[in-house]
């Protein structure tokens, strides 16, 4: 093949692998009117996670799981074909989030351990979702830069056609406009 049909070739091949901008959700996420027991949360996200674009199949990303609150029924609904993977930076709580995977015959999660650095350890363009639930905001993430900077780990790990689902619990006019700012768009609300 001649040189130049190889570099138009080779031109076209990235062409195809850059992204555009990706859609985000807003998620609002109201507290119960009475005090909660556990079967009323778990129903309560699994509508959150439905709404959010969640299903069997697909590859998750909950960033900041905790100890699961969303990670456990996101693993539920995409099921043994799809894959969650929970990242935290307390190695305690996601020792009760797997204690709670086990438990419940969830084989389908992946613990991620960090420091808290702003880098995911996971390859270009291997998520469907990521989950943003109440993680994105200044207590966590002090600096704007910060931001900027976990939302550009966010759309380098997600797939060309991924969602990112953001609950901001604090700053909600503030996020939306960091957010828009980098390579996402308010899909819903």
């Amino acid at each position: 093949m001649p040189s130049r049909l190889i570099e138009i070739f080779e031109a076209e091949k990235l062409a195809n692998r850059i992204k555009t901008r990706l859609p985000y959700v807003f998620q609002t996420l109201t507290k119960p009117s009475k005090k909660p027991n556990r079967m009323h949360l778990e129903s309560h996200a699994f509508k959150t996670l439905e709404k959010a674009g969640i299903k069997r199949g697909k590859t998750i990303l909950d960033f900041g799981c905790g100890s699961g609150t969303y990670t456990i029924p996101t693993a539920k609904i995409v099921g043994k074909e799809g894959k969650v993977y929970a990242l935290d930076k307390d190695k305690k709580t996601l020792d009760e989030l797997m204690q709670k995977a086990e438990s419940a015959g969830l084989g389908n999660i992946q613990r991620i351990n960090t420091t808290g650095e702003l880098k995911i350890p996971l390859v270009d363009e291997s998520v469907d979702i990521v989950l943003l639930y109440d993680v994105f905001h200044s207590y966590y993430f002090s600096q704007v830069d910060e931001r900027r900077n976990l939302l550009e780990e966010v759309y380098r790990v997600s797939k060309r056609d991924a969602l990112i689902s953001v609950w901001p619990k604090h700053t909600e006019s503030e996020a939306k406009e960091e957010i828009e700012s980098t390579n996402f768009y308010l899909e819903r609300e």
